[in-house]
């Protein structure tokens, strides 16, 4: 079957289970059951070549149609075979400080104008603090993984806008008053299962932890199970507890940077054991913070190496002489098992001050990387895009509208996701 066949039945498919839903309640038998099973005579690989080319939410109304349907498009074999074959988007966060609104958008990776998916109302997830992940076709979404402030972790599919809020509980193996936690976003690929690391860290004093607590959030299960295992560190020693923020996922293991020794953690999802990664040469900053002026503002820019997810490795962001020399090194771990880096340098084509001191946050394809965003003007924001092959940036604008034009909107995510179907219960009020 050609393209444009399959293009034509999907037309005709979606056009006969519209006519099926609206006639669905005059079409019941006496004994209560349904004659909606649809009479095609194509094979299952056919039905799923068609399905898996139509849109998220005639999917979802499709379930709808017939138990034989209902059963086909929730397998997770399909699931599976869709996220294969659907359409890469980009997943945005905006905070409105006014209104303490939260709103997650959606966009087409090459601009165009931005769709609001949710927005939560009065959101503890603090703006400037907030992290991002996308994972085989759910985006977690967490606040300040730090002492200082509240912690909290959703968990949405923005095809389906589901959300998902994490139970939080502050017990802990010790009676002190002073609890730190931070949640990490896995995949395990052994389990097709996507799961949240929870480090729970307590004592009597502020920053001396006496107790830590490891524990799995299974996104099947919908539950909290705690994991007996040895960190190969000093917590105290190592200020596991100070700015655990942020963390990628690759090939089932969540990592993330201590943040003196700049030695990289790994906690292994199918093993459920930590171990340590010795970070690339050159990753130690000169100096912590770095002083620049914008607009004849005074800002601080903190030096600390960032992790990323590039091409399917783990990648370190060196900065802290991007102010003076125009350039980021971003080393890229191409070879787990030898510990090898290989860096990449980024030279911006003009001041990287002047184009409002973009980072990079995540990668769209092979080739290419996504910088934050920042605002042209109260409709217009601008996203820059680095290619690694031709070592040029492209700019794309994105446009937008009430209430998002709002001047005390900040837009402080921007991460690729691919359109699923994949099941999230939801237990939040979305707007």
């Amino acid at each position: 079957m050609t393209d444009g066949q399959l293009s034509c039945s999907t037309v005709i498919i979606t056009q006969k289970m519209e006519t099926l839903l609206e006639d669905e309640e005059e079409s019941q038998t006496t004994d209560g059951q349904s004659e909606l099973i649809p009479n095609f005579s194509c094979s299952n690989v056919i039905i799923e070549e068609i399905f898996s080319r139509l849109p998220v939410q005639s999917i979802l109304r499709s379930r709808s149609v017939c138990k034989p349907w209902h059963s086909f498009i929730s397998d997770p074999s399909f699931t599976n075979f869709y996220f294969s074959r659907a359409t890469l988007r980009l997943f945005l966060s905006a905070y409105d400080n006014s209104t303490r609104k939260r709103y997650f958008l959606s966009a087409a990776h090459d601009g165009g104008s931005v769709t609001r998916l949710i927005t939560l109302d009065n959101t503890l997830l603090i703006n400037d603090a907030a992290e991002a992940e996308h994972l085989n076709g759910l985006v977690c979404f967490t606040s300040a993984n730090g002492i200082l402030a509240p912690n909290e972790a959703v968990v949405l599919n923005p095809s389906t806008r589901n959300i998902f809020k994490h139970p939080v509980t502050y017990a802990s193996s010790s009676s002190s008053s002073e609890v730190y936690t931070c949640y990490l976003f896995g995949f395990d690929e052994s389990r097709n299962e996507h799961k949240v690391l929870n480090i729970r860290m307590s004592g009597d004093k502020l920053f001396e932890p006496s107790a830590v607590d490891i524990l799995i959030f299974s996104m099947s299960s919908y539950s909290w199970r705690k994991v007996n295992v040895e960190l190969p560190i000093d917590v105290a020693r190592d200020h596991l507890y100070f700015y655990i923020k942020r963390s990628v996922c690759v090939d089932s293991v969540i990592h993330f940077m201590l943040v003196y020794s700049f030695d990289i953690l790994a906690f292994d999802l199918r093993t459920e054991k930590f171990s340590k990664i010795s970070p690339p040469r050159d990753v130690v900053p000169r100096d912590l913070r770095t002083a620049y002026t914008r607009d004849g503002k005074v800002f601080a820019k903190y030096n600390h190496p960032r992790l990323i997810k590039i091409n399917g490795c783990v990648g370190v962001v060196c900065h802290d002489r991007v102010v003076e020399s125009n350039e980021m090194h971003i080393w890229m771990l191409q070879d787990y098992e030898r510990c090898v880096w290989v860096k990449e340098t980024v030279t911006f084509p003009e001041s990287w001050i002047k184009l409002d001191s973009p980072f990079p946050l995540d990668s769209i394809n092979t080739d290419e990387i996504i910088f934050s965003p920042s605002r042209l003007s109260r409709f217009v924001i601008s996203v820059l895009i680095y290619n690694m092959k031709s070592r040029r940036f492209r700019s794309v604008q994105f446009t937008l509208k009430h209430p998002l034009c709002s001047e005390h909107m900040e837009f402080d995510q921007i991460k690729c996701y691919v359109e699923s179907i994949v099941p999230l219960q939801r237990n939040i009020t979305r707007t």
